[in-house]
């Protein structure tokens, strides 16, 4: 019997199990493929277009809809509805869920749970059904409206203008405020507020000095969601006033399938310069996060070194008296 066949033989087996160890480890991998398709078509590949076609008048790169953009009047108008209505609606929301997320923790768990399932349910309540709900209850014959109008209280409201869209851009922020901050501000723990009113701290005291610096990251983290969600909305604004409000994503729409004013490149250039706002407010949120106190360790370290020196300075005295 020939030796050298046996040990090929016995080697086809090795080379086998090498071969199913190999593919185990690309496992993984195989399995992002899906992803990293649907993420090209649909995120990069966009992306990329509408950069390349920011810089293009249709026939050769140029500037020119960067320079309609800072020249019209009526496009930078729409920056200023978007970006007044996205910082208020956000700054409102927050507050308003950060409120409710931090009475939600004296309730009961079955209880909380329930009202933190209606709260995701609310939170996809948004779109053309919104608009519709609000209609009818706020509308210039809504119910609430004559209810409201008959007490004198709301004469000069618009459900159409700028301070209705505020409220429907205000309604749609809270749930997803809150769903986003029901995680940090569970992570307060009971102990740290009798902690500290052991110590002679008083709530105002513990909120500013131990939960709100706990809380920042997620504050502004959340911030920026409800930002981005707002400056991005558009289902509910274009159903609520039909596009007669001027609003950049409203133009976006009206550059992109107008019948009378087909610009894409122009729609392109101003969606280069919404993603440069929404990449600008990140960037400034990371920075604060960044100089929070409790989330940089290095800020810690003079102060810790401050007072070692200090207690060791202490000590020398009390050891010479």
């Amino acid at each position: 019997m020939n030796p050298q066949a046996n040990v090929i033989r016995a080697a086809k087996p090795r080379n086998k199990d090498t071969l199913l160890m190999r593919l185990k480890k690309w496992q993984p991998l195989l399995w992002l493929i899906p992803f990293a398709v649907v993420f090209y078509l649909f995120q990069l590949s966009p992306m990329v277009w509408v950069v390349t076609n920011s810089f293009s008048d249709g026939s050769q790169p140029s500037l020119d809809n960067y320079r309609e953009i800072l020249d019209s009047t009526f496009i930078q108008q729409a920056f200023s509805h978007s970006l007044w209505l996205a910082l208020w609606s956000s700054l409102i929301g927050l507050l308003i869920a950060a409120l409710f997320v931090s009475s939600l923790r004296h309730l009961n768990n079955r209880i909380r749970d329930a009202v933190i399932a209606f709260t995701n349910m609310s939170s996809n309540f948004v779109g053309v059904p919104l608009a519709f709900a609000f209609i009818i209850i706020l509308g210039t014959n809504g119910a609430l409206t004559l209810i409201l109008r008959q007490l004198g209280i709301l004469d000069e409201f618009n459900l159409y203008g700028r301070w209705g869209l505020l409220a429907i851009y205000t309604y749609f922020q809270i749930p997803l405020g809150a769903l986003l901050l029901y995680p940090a501000f569970d992570a307060l723990k009971k102990d740290w507020q009798e902690a500290a009113a052991l110590l002679g701290a008083n709530t105002r005291q513990y909120w500013l000095r131990i939960a709100l610096p706990v809380l920042a990251p997620a504050l502004f983290g959340t911030f920026i969601i409800l930002f981005a969600n707002a400056i991005g909305a558009y289902a509910s604004a274009y159903a609520l006033t039909l596009g007669n409000y001027n609003l950049i994503t409203i133009r976006i729409a009206s550059l992109v399938s107008g019948d009378l004013f087909l610009e894409p490149n122009l729609a392109a250039a101003i969606s280069v310069l919404l993603i440069a706002i929404l990449a600008l407010v990140t960037i400034v949120n990371q920075w604060l996060i960044a100089q929070s106190d409790h989330t940089n360790p290095a800020k810690h370290r003079p102060a810790k070194h401050r007072l070692i020196k200090r207690n060791n300075h202490a000590k020398h005295q009390s050891d010479l008296s």
